[in-house]
């Protein structure tokens, strides 16, 4: 089953991203290798900084859409990027999402992916 870990972190928790407890580039390029060699990887990326996005609403399907520079203001919380993984069950995932250096001062959520 394949299965998406949506990397999180929070604007206001200074070790998502900056500081010696903030995972590398390098320690994600290293963890995407060992997903790579036991042949679970299908995918992913990273984003951008969330200040970079825009953020688009509408109130019903017929009204027009309302565009805001910038991430969802009522949040602090941010998707810093995925990775899409195939293994046997959900045991098995968070076991990966466990050694994801995005754990580390952030969250790895863990979701089952639909396919249709």
């Amino acid at each position: 089953m394949k299965y998406v870990m949506l990397l999180m972190g929070n604007l206001d928790d200074a070790r998502c991203g900056e500081g010696p407890e903030a995972p590398s580039d390098q320690d994600f390029i290293d963890f995407d290798r060992e997903l790579e060699e036991a042949g679970i990887l299908r995918g992913g990326f990273g984003l951008t900084d969330p200040e970079l996005g825009t953020t688009v609403t509408k109130a019903s399907s017929d009204a027009a859409p309302v565009i805001t520079a910038g991430p969802y203001a009522e949040s602090r919380e941010f998707v810093g990027g995925t990775i899409v993984i195939e293994v046997d069950d959900l045991d098995e995932a968070l076991r990966w999402a466990a050694r994801c250096p995005g754990a580390v001062g952030g969250r790895v959520e863990v979701r089952p992916m639909l396919e249709f």
